[in-house]
């Protein structure tokens, strides 16, 4: 496949090979390996809440309700989004600058230690050894390898983000005076953020959790603790996002047959989220006492403020599609909806992940309400909210991304488009049954991280949303297994493309010449800057005072292993 670009004055071209195509292959494929599995544990969940609990069936092999949460919560927000977006961002980098990779080996080695760290994670986890949680708070502790795992995941991750600087800074010194691509820009900047929001869970891995695994010290302290885990774990939701909002930016635009609206919009946007997405983390922590009031405001006010790229990617995403929809003929004021391609799968899945992401938009600005916030923190409203970003928004707009992406790797048609289409909506409306109930369990006072099926105090009114919630898991249970089917039967089907025939990859063009938006939108030095102030000012003191007021001894939290 060849793509051209104008570039200081003469035609450039490359030629995406089979190396290439095989290195972004190989993460989808660990990635829908990690899906595969962590979907068999998220239904489980959900049949436990409705009463149907098949983990005593289940034994010897796996031991417990919170053994499986914590596969699932592992394999599906931290594995399965990795490899992909690592995977997909290495695809945008290749396309994006028209070039290979600068360093390939680098990129190789990156993917090759987040294997490393996923096989020595999933080991104590299968074997019961690091029933943590996708949180893994202390006192809650687990075995050495999974602390080493997690960390080689991330590192992994770094070294592969490493490779895409490298190799936009060949570009750029080839190309001085021109606007970065926007499909590699959106991924430029996701993994700078990711850069950042990392160093949060590798210095409590390092500092604390690794040497407490390994006995060298006595205990930890769970205050820092989840400071450290909190000032990566909100910004992780962005590392799943950004990824969707690239697609939806720079390539759902031209599957709908239009353009990007705004080339400009879109930029101002990922600078937003890289400048705001890592210094929140305290609303998280609204009931821990040890943080001031006055840090959970700022921080608060802080997580309002992301809601503005989030309100500018709403607009112009919209605006790119209704423009779409009207030159296929769409009209009135929402008839346009109906002019878009719902029978392409991939767009199918993107539209209503976007939907189901206004939802889930909502419920975060009552997270991050103080006062609302008290009422259904560590309820099952969290659970109902997190799973319309990660679920729906991240993992449902990937697995449309999928659909096209499968097709160009190996060459082969999608089997069966429209089971794409169906499986889109099955995933949709399982959703929606699921995240209500759960929200809905929530606003009652329903405990999370709780097999509500065998609870004793479960009152009469959460019974129907309880079964909802079983009834919403089996649909998206359902839905998963129709996407990893599509993927496994595109993947290994004997018919290929014919000779003139050829899977493209959807890069949208801007309704403006990207070399009209302003120079500031494309120089990273003043958002780098602007990044790191904010998160010293919204972190340092209070870190400062954790970390000088520490209490590593063992009455402070010695290791715990209440299942």
């Amino acid at each position: 496949m060849a793509t051209r670009e104008e570039g200081r004055g003469m035609l450039a071209t490359y030629d995406v090979t089979k190396t290439d195509k095989r290195f972004i292959g190989a993460h989808i494929l660990v990635a829908v390996i990690a899906l595969s599995i962590g979907s068999l544990f998220g239904p489980l969940q959900a049949f436990q809440f409705s009463g149907v609990d098949l983990y005593p069936y289940l034994q010897p092999v796996f031991k417990s309700y919170y053994q499986g949460l914590t596969i699932h919560g592992v394999l599906n927000a931290l594995v399965w989004t990795t490899f992909f977006i690592t995977g997909f961002f290495t695809l945008t980098t290749i396309l994006g600058f028209k070039r290979g990779l600068r360093y390939p080996k680098l990129n190789r080695v990156g993917f090759w230690t987040m294997v490393a760290g996923l096989v020595m994670a999933a080991i104590p986890i299968l074997l019961d050894e690091a029933t943590v949680l996708y949180t893994f708070y202390p006192p809650l502790q687990a075995n050495w390898a999974f602390y080493t795992g997690l960390t080689l995941v991330v590192v992994g991750s770094w070294i592969e983000g490493y490779g895409f600087f490298f190799t936009y800074r060949a570009w750029r010194k080839e190309n001085p005076d021109t606007r970065t691509p926007f499909i590699a820009f959106g991924g430029l900047v996701t993994m700078a953020m990711w850069q950042f929001a990392t160093l949060g869970i590798a210095v409590e891995i390092l500092t604390m959790l690794l040497p407490w695994s390994l006995g060298l010290i006595e205990g930890t302290d769970p205050q820092l603790a989840r400071t450290y885990f909190w000032f990566t774990g909100h910004p992780l939701v962005y590392f799943w996002l950004l990824p969707a909002y690239v697609s939806w930016y720079g390539m759902l635009p031209k599957q709908a047959g239009g353009k990007l609206f705004s080339d400009s919009l879109a930029r101002l946007a990922m600078w937003l989220f890289l400048l705001l997405s890592v210094p929140l983390g305290f609303h998280h922590q609204f009931v821990d006492p040890g943080i001031p009031a006055g840090w959970k405001y700022i921080h608060a006010v802080l997580t309002y403020s992301v809601f503005l790229p989030s309100m500018l990617t709403a607009f112009t995403v919209i605006a790119s599609l209704e423009r779409a929809a009207r030159k296929r003929g769409g009209r009135g004021l929402f008839g346009w909806v109906r002019a878009l391609p719902w029978s392409n799968g991939s767009v199918a899945a993107q539209l209503l992940a976007g939907i189901l992401f206004m939802f889930g938009g909502i419920g975060g600005l009552t997270n991050a309400s103080y006062n609302v916030n008290l009422v259904i923190h560590n309820t099952t409203w969290v659970p109902g909210h997190f799973h319309l970003t990660v679920a729906s928004a991240a993992t449902l707009s990937f697995m449309g991304i999928s659909y096209w992406l499968v097709p160009w790797i190996t060459g082969k048609p999608l089997w069966k488009p429209r089971l794409a289409v169906i499986q889109t909506w099955t995933w949709f409306i399982g959703m929606l049954i699921f995240s209500n109930a759960m929200h809905v369990l929530g606003l009652l006072g329903a405990p999370r991280r709780t097999p509500l099926g065998v609870a004793p105090y479960v009152s009469e009114e959460w019974s129907g949303h309880l079964l909802r919630v079983g009834l919403g898991g089996a649909i998206l249970f359902v839905s998963a297994v129709m996407f990893v089917w599509i993927v496994a039967r595109t993947t290994w089907g004997k018919e290929r493309l014919g000779a003139n025939e050829e899977i493209e990859v959807p890069i949208a063009e801007s309704e403006q010449d990207p070399q009209l938006t302003p120079l500031w939108l494309d120089r990273w030095v003043p958002w780098i800057v602007g990044t790191v102030l904010l998160i010293l000012v919204a972190y340092g003191p209070q870190l400062i005072d954790q970390i000088a007021n520490i209490d590593l001894g063992s009455g402070q939290a010695p290791s715990i292993r209440p299942w």
